[in-house]
């Protein structure tokens, strides 16, 4: 279960096969940057142990999927380059409390609403790039099918990774943590809703009420 609010509508899987290349060098991006959240949580946080030895997996998952992007990205003929960043997680880090530990709570469940609204993108594109194959035309690359259904299961256990993260560190009562998580996954339908049509993972034509 993904605990998204809102769902990525038809359009979307359209819109991005037609900006191919410009999404695959954003989701290289999102990889690098995934890598780098999990790394910094672990330089932020040493005194959460429970926390260093899965993050550290994590990173080092996020950093594989980097250079499989970055494979398919040479492959295609594409330069990997600066993109402007979409305003999508610093809009969804804006939902955290400041105070600790209430913050790292916050942190931790925006981390898995990342997670899983790139799962539910990746599932839209490997649709597309599967219908794309099937009907022969020529946005077909069997092989970033391939990619993106491999991904999936790892984005969602990323998902649901970093809420248990947030549940095992015990730092409130698990009827809190389930309401951080609604108002974690509410504020991310509006975030997402609200992004420019650019060709980005996160962003795109408007979403759908879940």
């Amino acid at each position: 279960m993904l605990h998204l609010r809102s769902q990525t509508g038809p359009a979307w899987e359209r819109w991005a096969l037609a900006n191919l290349d410009e999404v695959l060098i954003d989701h290289a991006h999102c990889e690098k940057k995934a890598a780098s959240t999990a790394l910094n949580l672990i330089f932020r946080y040493t005194r959460y142990t429970s926390l260093m030895e899965p993050l550290s997996r994590l990173a080092r998952e996020e950093l594989e999927h980097f250079e499989q992007v970055l494979g398919h990205l040479q492959r295609r003929g594409v330069e990997f380059v600066r993109l402007t960043p979409s305003p999508y997680a610093a809009g969804l880090m804006e939902v955290c409390r400041r105070d600790e530990p209430a913050r790292l709570v916050d942190t931790l469940l925006c981390c898995s609403m990342i997670e899983a609204r790139s799962c539910e993108r990746m599932q839209r594109l490997h649709a597309a790039l599967a219908a794309a194959d099937a009907a022969g035309d020529p946005a077909s690359d069997p092989a970033l099918t391939e990619l993106y259904s491999s991904l999936l299961a790892c984005e969602a256990r990323h998902h649901a990774s970093y809420v248990e993260l947030a549940r095992g560190l015990a730092l409130c009562e698990e009827d809190e943590l389930r309401a951080r998580l609604e108002i974690v996954a509410e504020h991310e339908a509006q975030v997402v809703a609200a992004t420019p049509d650019e060709p980005r993972l996160h962003n795109g034509p408007a979403t759908e009420v879940a």
